[in-house]
């Protein structure tokens, strides 16, 4: 019970760094008032262009995967093959990547104002499958150069996760990346009703 609570306390504190609102505000402008109002990536780069907001693509994926390292780290770091979370480790990583979800979404240090958690969940997918999201790399360069839409090919990599996680993974760990993606559709949910509101 403790390691599920540290994790989780250390992934929320970490997924609430509002790395986006940063960049932005050192630019001049907060993300979260203008364009789509979400203080992530694309947003940003969208602003600024893809140079200036490198910082905020590898800052978001970093809260997840340091949230999934601090999971595995406290449960004893119990792995099995490929370095993917096995016994006493499933339930802390598992945990501590959404709660890096939920620091993203409605940050402590951001008003509670946050993203949708995308590169949240691609880097804590990192530790929670590594082979998987190596493939799903992979399926990001093919699929972005085959559609020639950087966008496109990471939606393909994103849905494709659970997918290529079932060659190394239990199902039980699979359903478990199910939810953390309806997380993600939360968001894009509450993001839809809140744009219908203005």
């Amino acid at each position: 019970m403790i390691p599920v609570l540290v994790a989780v306390i250390s992934g929320y504190l970490l997924g609430s760094v509002p790395v986006g609102v940063f960049v932005g505000r050192a630019h001049g402008f907060d993300p979260r008032d203008v364009g789509d109002r979400n203080p992530g990536f694309w947003n940003v780069m969208e602003r600024l262009g893809w140079k200036a907001a490198v910082p905020v693509f590898a800052g978001d994926m970093l809260k997840g995967t340091a949230a999934g390292l601090a999971g595995l780290l406290v449960s004893g770091t119990e792995t099995g093959a490929l370095g993917v979370p096995d016994g006493a480790s499933v339930v802390p990583v598992f945990a501590a990547v959404a709660a890096a979800m939920a620091g993203h979404a409605w940050p402590v240090f951001a008003g509670w104002r946050g993203g949708r958690s995308i590169l949240a969940f691609a880097g804590g997918f990192a530790v929670i499958c590594p082979p998987a999201f190596a493939l799903g790399v992979a399926l990001l360069v093919v699929g972005g150069l085959a559609f020639r839409s950087f966008a496109w090919g990471t939606r393909l990599a994103v849905f494709s996760l659970p997918v290529l996680q079932l060659f190394f993974a239990p199902a039980e760990q699979v359903a478990g990346t199910g939810a953390l993606m309806c997380l993600i559709g939360l968001r894009f949910g509450q993001a839809a009703l809140a744009g219908r509101r203005t």
